[in-house]
């Protein structure tokens, strides 16, 4: 049975990673600052093992990974919403985590380690301006990050690329981008972690507008990363992957919708008809034939966000969000 370390394992998409990780037959460690209630410990899968740890102090890292001895990493740890502490720390934790947990997992054995970023490494939002070369954006859009949050994701993805490149093939490293992160509560009517509903990103697009309308059901990102997992050694090492769903967070096509946000976009943005996303996904459908299983339009309840439903219980602070 493999073996995989989730860092952040406690949050919003952690939570269902590690759920989805230990049914797909994983053995699970997951990691956070600390440990969940005992009621979530719980009712989690009898393959997953909690353990505490403090990511930023080298040392805990370190000894977690050579007690954890880990085939596998998947790291989701970080300060996970922009602006949401000081700029410098949230470049430092978040860079200190990338950097330390693949240190110590590398040194712990494991041969495939995995990093977290972000979309917004892309700069998209700017307030001095941003046009990208191209729409949809791919893998090979330029980062252009303009805040601490998406500099720090680009920071974890070099991070990735520089082990690879110090490791040669012997140990596998990778990067996925996860758009805006829906946990399986909040289509249920529970606030995602801006603090509105689903449906209210959908009945008014400035709220889905800046993170480009994109999103990503949680566990489809587990099933991406089951597939990245097996497929490590057939992609470059080091790569990157972006990880959304099929279609647009909008009930408008993104041709119409995104020259209302992004100033000078209306010609970048024709060919997003339809349903179409501004972010491509097809780079994981082709080198690891992934594809995402859900959509806002098989998964939103009806009475989603309506308080008589009694489906508003908020859901955790915790994990990652990319708008």
């Amino acid at each position: 049975m493999t073996r995989v370390v989730v860092t952040g394992g406690s949050g919003r998409l952690g939570r269902s990673v590690v759920a989805g990780l230990a049914e797909a037959g994983y053995d699970v460690v997951s990691v956070d600052r600390a440990l969940p209630p005992e009621a979530q410990r719980a009712a989690a899968h009898r393959a997953v093992e909690h353990r505490a740890a403090e990511l930023t102090d080298p040392e805990a890292t370190h000894a977690l990974m050579r007690a954890a001895r880990p085939d596998a990493v998947v790291n989701l740890a970080a300060i996970a919403v922009p602006f949401s502490a000081p700029e410098h720390v949230i470049l430092q934790t978040n860079a200190v985590i990338a950097h330390t947990v693949a240190e110590a997992a590398t040194e712990a054995g494991a041969r495939r380690i995995v990093m977290a970023s972000s979309p917004t490494v892309l700069g998209y939002g700017s307030p001095a301006g941003w046009l990208p070369p191209a729409l949809p954006l791919t893998e090979d859009t330029p980062p252009r990050p303009w805040h601490a949050y998406g500099l720090s994701k680009h920071v974890a993805e070099q991070v990735a690329q520089m082990f690879a490149a110090a490791r040669g093939g012997s140990v596998r490293y990778a990067s996925f981008r996860p758009c805006y992160v829906i946990a399986p509560e909040e289509w249920a009517g529970a606030p995602t972690q801006q603090g509105h509903t689903v449906r209210e990103r959908l009945d008014d697009p400035a709220l889905a507008a800046p993170a480009l309308f994109n999103y990503v059901d949680a566990r489809d990102v587990t099933t991406f990363l089951e597939a990245l997992l097996e497929g490590m050694g057939a992609v470059r090492n080091g790569d990157t992957f972006f990880v959304g769903a099929a279609d647009a967070l909008a009930r408008r096509p993104l041709a119409e919708l995104i020259p209302q946000f992004v100033p000078g976009s209306e010609e970048l943005a024709a060919g997003l008809t339809g349903t179409a996303p501004a972010f491509s996904i097809d780079k994981a459908r082709e080198e690891l034939g992934w594809e995402p299983a859900r959509s806002w339009r098989t998964e939103l309840r009806e009475d989603a966000g309506d308080p008589a439903s009694g489906e508003l219980a908020g859901a955790g602070r915790h994990g990652k969000d990319t708008a």
